[in-house]
């Protein structure tokens, strides 16, 4: 599959860049500084652009079957930049003529999941809500966007990100975030992301991954 991927210099994308490779896909990497991304591979094709500029993201996805983001800021001071350049992908895809689209979010955007403790609905995810409250806003106008476009979207909301080894044990929830589910590498999130490809479950559905 010829494939699309925003915020590849990020953690999350560096690795949906490296697993679509390892799976036989080609890669278009849309990044800000190439110098950020040392990967090297004859099916990767990676392309400068303003990820808040719908019109120079065009030619990014002409000819491309789906687009996957790993778009988002760790910190408050960063927030912003899912939602404006989600707001572009979305342009971008329409004009490219591409449909599907998968795209990261967090956990703590939505409800917190049945079967979660007192301690987590009432201590922790308040704690974690306040203290990113910036990013969960962006990630929020980026989810109503992405929910009121005409692609064949897919948002995931993973737990707390680690860079620990893939384990490809994680679990999924479709409709919301894993019951339990408090961390995931990032190495396992674009596993799943990449899964969700040819996935017709997954399309118009907000997906929950997390070990």
């Amino acid at each position: 599959m010829r494939i699309t991927v925003f915020g590849a210099t990020g953690g999350t994308g560096v690795q949906l860049v490296l697993q679509a490779l390892d799976a036989g896909h080609e890669v278009t990497a849309v990044v800000r500084d190439p110098g950020r991304l040392a990967v090297s591979h004859e099916r990767l094709e990676v392309i400068t652009a303003d990820v808040t500029d719908a019109e120079s993201l065009v030619p990014t996805l002409e000819g491309r079957e789906a687009a996957l983001s790993g778009l988002g800021s760790p910190h408050n001071k960063g927030a912003g930049i899912a939602s404006k350049g989600t707001r572009a992908i979305l342009r971008a895809l329409e004009q490219a003529g591409v449909s599907r689209y998968i795209a990261v979010s967090a956990a703590p955007v939505g409800p917190a999941p049945e079967g979660e403790g007192p301690l987590y609905r009432k201590v922790m995810l308040p704690l974690v809500r306040r203290a990113f409250r910036d990013v969960y806003a962006d990630l929020a106008v980026m989810e109503e966007e992405i929910f009121a476009s005409a692609a064949e979207w897919t948002v995931v909301r993973p737990p707390r990100l680690t860079d620990a080894p893939r384990t490809e044990r994680y679990r999924r929830t479709l409709g919301g975030a894993v019951s339990g589910g408090h961390h995931i590498p990032r190495s396992d999130l674009a596993h799943a992301m990449l899964a969700m490809l040819g996935d017709a479950a997954t399309v118009k559905q907000v997906v929950g991954v997390a070990i």
